[in-house]
């Protein structure tokens, strides 16, 4: 009678250890069937670009960053409604003819900070930390 649940038992382990060895030999084709898939995939799609057909710099050279002033517009008292506004919210401002004067009058109420200011980094220079406005 013992070796009969033996027997039973073995039988039992063996059949646990063959599904486990099934699905793992499923999981491994699927694996596999996804990467031949995605070879087929790859294989269809258009090469990619070659260096003479990627973008080039213009024959002028590289284009510059253009600042320029604005002339100050008043706005009513009252605000503006969205019909009201003009060319995308310029309000028909125009680029300025004196952009020295109309920058320092912008830049009139910019006072520097005093103090030690943030912390700079050791071996940093005297000035360092103290932002773009130092």
């Amino acid at each position: 009678m013992d070796t009969t649940l033996s027997y039973i038992a073995v039988d039992a382990t063996l059949s646990d250890i063959a599904w486990f060895f099934v699905v793992g030999i499923l999981i491994a084709g699927f694996l596999l069937a996804g990467f031949k898939l995605g070879q087929r995939v790859r294989a269809k799609e258009p090469p990619p670009p070659d260096a003479e057909s990627q973008p080039h710099l213009p024959n002028g050279g590289p284009v510059h960053e253009v600042r320029e002033e604005r002339d100050p517009v008043e706005i009513p008292e009252g605000g503006l409604r969205p019909h009201e506004m003009q060319g995308y919210g310029n309000f028909g401002s125009t680029t300025s003819s004196h952009p020295d004067e109309v920058r320092d009058q912008r830049e009139a109420g910019f006072k520097r900070p005093e103090g030690p200011g943030p912390h700079p980094q050791p071996g940093a220079p005297p000035d360092a930390g103290r932002g773009a406005h130092a």
